[in-house]
């Protein structure tokens, strides 16, 4: 791809907005832009975002309204010539997960300029929920949305096995050469949001520290539901203490298990990084097997402490198995040493160096030329 060209990136919402897509999509695009010369202007699909028209040097435009039509005279307006890349994610752009409107006005756009590219990276497919939800009612609208927008694209990619899984199916009930042509689809799970440092310590070297970072769901969880589990964790190390990152919540405790937690409440990407540089371990509850979705795992990680997890397991997924890449604690309190705590995180270090940001930049610009 030439150094001059530039690419339209369609996302839901940017900073200041806290949304872990945005965040996706404007991380890649520094890197595209550090490592290929590529430049990014954004699109964003939410009315009610709130931003500036430019961010570190990136344009930014809001779609006027959510109809095909004005899609398709945006995108002219910006470049018509410029490949786009789709960052979805159903509910970033519809209030219940279907944005026909999206899918309508990509078709248009495509018709209108045969030789623009479209490259997809499906954050999500469809929803699905129990009976009583809109997402139970909707979940066959959203899986033919998906549907479509395969259809539509050149190249897709994906965060998870599972969903490649599903959208390699699509592609294959269409089974002709222009389809085929979009195989393999690669399975990429998220990269960290907070930085990848060239050089770690040794467990040994750090802190007798664990950091609980992330939203305040995810924060939330942790303190509530795996008070227990997290308490046990922190005597295994004999950890000192617990450093709360994220949105304040007035209802975390200043302490647990008579280890005090020093709440820090929001910190940038370069003060979150230095702080996990220097920490033995970091906490979250999550479903094990969705764990390369999430951006605080991927944080953990890239930063070789040792992940510990609580969480439903299902099963192993992603490249990622029970105590291997990360120390799954659970109701069984499992035993663990620090020699073993040494080789999980060194596991998880390079677990995430297969797909960190620059290889995904790569994989992007390739997809896009």
């Amino acid at each position: 791809m030439s150094t001059s060209q530039s690419i339209i990136s369609i996302v839901p919402r940017l900073p200041p907005a806290v949304d872990g897509v945005g965040d996706y999509a404007f991380n890649l695009a520094r890197q595209l832009r550090l490592d290929y010369g590529l430049d990014t202007h954004f699109l964003i699909g939410d009315l009610d975002w709130v931003g500036s028209e430019q961010l570190e040097g990136f344009q930014i435009t809001k779609v006027t309204d959510r109809s095909a039509a004005s899609l398709c005279l945006q995108l002219a307006q910006i470049n018509p010539k410029s490949p786009i890349l789709l960052h979805y994610v159903g509910y970033g752009y519809a209030k219940r997960g279907c944005p026909v409107w999206l899918a309508t006005g990509l078709k248009a756009w495509k018709h209108q300029c045969k030789s623009a590219r479209l490259v997809t990276m499906f954050h999500e497919t469809s929803a699905s929920g129990p009976i009583w939800t809109s997402a139970f009612w909707l979940s066959g609208l959203q899986e033919n949305l998906a549907k479509q927008l395969v259809g539509l694209s050149d190249r897709v990619l994906t965060s998870k096995q599972l969903y490649a899984e599903i959208l390699q199916r699509f592609i294959n009930q269409k089974a002709n050469s222009q389809n085929n042509s979009k195989l393999p689809i690669p399975a990429l799970p998220v990269f960290s949001n907070v930085g990848e440092p060239d050089i770690i310590l040794p467990l040994d070297k750090r802190d007798r520290t664990v950091v609980v970072f992330g939203g305040f769901a995810t924060r939330t969880r942790a303190y509530r539901h795996s008070q227990s589990e997290l308490v046990y964790a922190c005597k295994q190390f004999n950890i000192k203490k617990v450093i709360d990152i994220g949105p304040y919540n007035r209802l975390n405790p200043a302490s647990i298990g008579n280890i005090p937690i020093d709440i820090l409440g929001p910190r940038s990407a370069l003060e979150v990084s230095q702080i996990l540089l220097s920490s033995f371990a970091g906490f979250i509850d999550y479903p094990t097997d969705f764990l390369g979705k999430s951006t605080v795992f991927a944080g953990y990680c890239a930063h070789g402490v040792l992940p510990i997890v609580k969480g439903i397991h299902d099963l192993d997924a992603d490249g990622l198995i029970k105590q291997q890449h990360y120390w799954h604690v659970d109701s069984t309190y499992t035993s663990i040493n620090e020699s073993i705590a040494q080789e999980i995180a060194n596991n998880a270090y390079a677990w995430y160096q297969a797909h960190n940001l620059a290889t995904q930049a790569g994989q992007f610009t390739k997809f896009l030329s």
